[in-house]
């Protein structure tokens, strides 16, 4: 099993082990891991490779956000990294408290690259045609995604589990 931690994070696969599958063909992701996890599959089935699931965890979902809205994220990033972060992390964790997370060294570019990405029904239904199971598991009190545009996109190609009470984290205390 393969992990892809979300924006800035690092080690964070924890929060996740009753949903993880442990298998050497499963690839996770968590929000902005969550693309990464699925550019990997995909360059992992090109190259003749076995993936049999996906995971993606709250995946990094902005593309119903405006461009004004990604402008301010941005701006705000470059003005103060460090407050940024402090607010987004927590953020993340509303509405509970929150947990120590590991972080890792973020560039502007990474925060613009999870703001703009478009998800494609292409690339999902072309995972599912190689046999790709692809589970995406939400929180319905997340305040980083657009829950329930997530859960529409999703729901076409995908097993989408909906924990009610859930934040971003997936946490639901």
């Amino acid at each position: 099993m393969k992990f892809y931690s979300g924006f800035s994070l690092q080690n964070v696969s924890h929060f996740f082990d009753s949903f993880i599958l442990k298998s050497d063909y499963c690839v996770c992701g968590f929000s902005y891991g969550a693309i990464k996890a699925l550019q990997v599959v995909k360059e992992q089935l090109v190259n003749g490779h076995r993936i049999d699931t996906l995971q993606l965890f709250s995946p990094a979902f902005f593309q119903t956000k405006t461009q004004k809205f990604k402008r301010v994220q941005t701006l705000a990033y470059i003005k103060n990294k460090d407050a940024y972060l402090e607010q987004f992390i927590g953020a993340c964790f509303l509405p509970y408290k929150s947990s120590e997370v590991s972080y890792k060294e973020t560039f502007a570019y990474e925060l613009e690259e999870l703001l703009e990405y478009k998800w494609l029904l292409s690339d999902l239904a072309w995972l599912r045609h190689k046999g790709v199971k692809i589970e995406v598991y939400l929180g319905g009190e997340d305040q980083i995604i657009d829950v329930n545009a997530a859960r529409e996109f999703f729901l076409t190609t995908a097993t989408v589990t909906y924990i009610k009470n859930a934040n971003h984290f997936l946490q639901t205390k």
